[in-house]
């Protein structure tokens, strides 16, 4: 009984071995970000950590919410950025059309002294953040590649960087966003424990190496700013 056991389930390993698809791929990653600037009076900062915060603890309670991040310019009171993932672009839908994102939208209209500018993004690569404290400086970045050739090359120098960059002490965050619709853009989300951690990431080897590859095939000089986050 125990021989026949055995060879039962060796046959059953064996037939799963031959009818699994060879090469088969990991689902692709549908979460979803809206990466969004507003700028609002210096005056009205207050009211706009406010009003967001009310909207993202309502749209916590919604299918497919995965994180809200606000961030204010460091020294530049009034400008925001703000993140949003979703699960999925359904869930993303969904939320647009809620009562609350229209609220939310009500509320900082008379306050805010530019257009809510929101842009679509897809995953390029993104690991899990680690916990951090106030002290955390924030970084976001725009990347733009010119080119057909850069736009080959590009890829493999964010990703280096981004891999490279997480295995630094301090390094809470690093994350590269690619627009949805406009595929030569990436947006690059870093997070660092304290000022003197991201000081010596930008003194690294591979931080000049990324910098010094990226000028030619960049469109635009980079477009870096510091934040911090707003709990």
């Amino acid at each position: 009984m125990r021989s026949a056991a055995i060879l039962l389930l060796t046959v059953v390993a064996l037939s799963s071995s031959v009818t699994a698809p060879l090469g088969a791929q990991a689902p692709a990653d549908t979460t979803v970000y809206a990466v969004t600037y507003a700028e609002v009076a210096p005056s009205s900062g207050g009211a706009m950590a406010n009003a967001f915060k009310q909207y993202r603890d309502a749209s916590r309670k919604e299918d497919g919410f995965i994180r809200f991040d606000l961030r204010e310019q460091a020294g530049r009171p009034g400008l925001f950025s703000v993140v949003e993932t979703w699960r999925d672009q359904k869930a993303a839908d969904a939320h647009a059309a809620a009562a609350h994102t229209k609220q939310y939208q009500d509320a900082i209209r008379p306050i805010r002294v530019a257009g809510y500018d929101e842009r679509p993004y897809k995953v390029f690569t993104v690991a899990p953040p680690r916990e951090g404290s106030g002290q955390a400086v924030h970084v976001v970045s725009h990347v733009d590649i010119a080119g057909a050739a850069a736009q080959a090359e590009a890829p493999g120098l964010l990703r280096k960087l981004a891999e490279t960059s997480r295995a630094e002490p301090g390094n809470l965050r690093f994350d590269v966003l690619q627009h949805a619709m406009r595929l030569n853009h990436y947006t690059v989300i870093e997070v660092w424990q304290d000022r003197k951690s991201i000081d010596a990431h930008r003194a690294a080897a591979h931080t000049k190496q990324y910098r010094d590859l990226l000028q030619p095939m960049s469109g635009s000089p980079l477009d870096e700013r510091w934040y911090k986050g707003v709990e």
